[in-house]
């Protein structure tokens, strides 16, 4: 977009070109302009089986203090955290999601002429706030739909201040393991910090995945960021967390806003911490339903990226912004990634066994075929 202006006031340059973040079609938006009686959202990655039902009772409950204020240090979900995690206390902060952590990084960390490293189809919002902040992320291609961590070591320079990573990574769902990540943070030099995305690594069961979290414990310059919306089913609260050494997060603390995470979903997060049960179900029925949905676009000619997520991205073959309208006009809702430069592919999430059904059901009545 051009810089914005308006009758009395003319705004910054740097405005101009920028992004704006793409979320998924809400489902009451869609019935209103379809006329749709029943419409299935899978676009965001959200829990199908929705949130633990201790995180239910324990956001009730905190409902009766809302006229206060919350704790600003979120001293107990950070509690429930630290113990879940086997850290200090001061190597955990939480925040309105791990975006509002992945913001306050860029902004913390990123000087006027510093530039940070980004994977060409990495999560949008690293690019997003990067070029908000200044224009400078260096953008490196994959290789085979993954990450190449080596090339990214590459294109760290002098000005480099910030890498980085999505593990699994939004919207590709490839990973990328142990060694490689390892390799990425011998290769960074001091003065860079690695942010390693983590919000989706609840589903991974690679037995080479890397868990952020060890490198953290080892004093490794990594940031790890998680959230509470994918697994936990918490996406309408708003909360995730960070895991860094404290000199790190203390930056992080000086420019966030001053009471961060809001009571009832630092209250429904602890609680929903507490729940593993409903974190085993969760993972299991992805675990199952994205098998039978791979399988079922493959038997449909798609090409369908291997994921750890839960959801699966799979190539149309055509404009996939016209796949997405053609399903929509079916009651459901998936994600074009255009935005991600990925125009011919589409991203489902990983619902119930009846949800991706009507899916599949209606991706054969627009008679959408991959051209592979």
């Amino acid at each position: 977009m051009s810089a914005p202006t308006s009758r009395w006031f003319v705004f910054p340059p740097h405005l101009e070109g920028l992004d704006r973040f793409e979320p998924g079609k809400p489902i009451g938006e869609a019935q209103r302009e379809l006329g749709l009686a029943r419409v299935v959202k899978l676009a965001s990655n959200e829990n199908p089986l929705g949130p633990s039902p201790r995180a239910v009772e324990a956001a009730r409950a905190a409902l009766a203090d809302v006229h206060r204020y919350p704790d600003p240090q979120a001293t107990a979900l950070r509690s429930a955290l630290a113990a879940h995690l086997g850290l200090p206390l001061d190597h955990v902060v939480a925040g309105n999601g791990s975006v509002e952590l992945i913001d306050l990084i860029a902004r913390a960390f990123l000087g006027p002429e510093d530039n940070a490293v980004i994977s060409e189809h990495a999560f949008v919002r690293f690019r997003q706030v990067v070029s908000a902040r200044n224009r400078r992320a260096r953008l490196v291609p994959m290789r085979e739909w993954r990450h190449d961590l080596a090339a990214m070591a590459r294109a760290v320079d002098e000005r480099t201040r910030l890498v980085f990573v999505a593990n699994p990574n939004n919207p590709t769902g490839t990973w990328n393991r142990r060694a490689e990540v390892e390799a990425l943070v011998q290769a960074l030099p001091p003065r860079v910090l690695l942010v390693l995305d983590e919000a989706y690594f609840e589903y991974a069961d690679d037995p080479d995945y890397p868990d952020g979290i060890d490198l953290v414990r080892r004093g490794a310059p990594v940031v790890v960021t998680r959230t509470f919306s994918k697994v936990h089913g918490l996406a309408g609260l708003r909360a995730g967390y960070a895991v860094a050494v404290p000199e790190v997060l203390e930056v992080l603390l000086v420019i966030r806003e001053a009471f961060g995470t809001n009571a009832v979903a630092q209250a429904a997060a602890a609680a929903a911490l507490g729940d593993g049960e409903h974190v085993r179900r969760s993972v299991a029925l992805n675990r199952t339903e994205k098998a039978r949905l791979a399988e079922a676009l493959r038997g449909r000619g798609f090409t369908v990226l291997p994921s750890l997520g839960n959801f699966l991205t799979f190539d149309v073959g055509d404009e996939g912004r016209e796949a997405f309208r053609r399903l929509l006009t079916r009651g459901v809702i998936v994600r074009p990634l255009d935005p991600y430069g990925m125009r011919s592919w589409l991203r489902v999430s990983v619902g119930t066994a009846e949800e991706n059904a009507t899916f599949l059901e209606a991706l054969d009545a627009v008679t959408i075929r991959s051209r592979a």
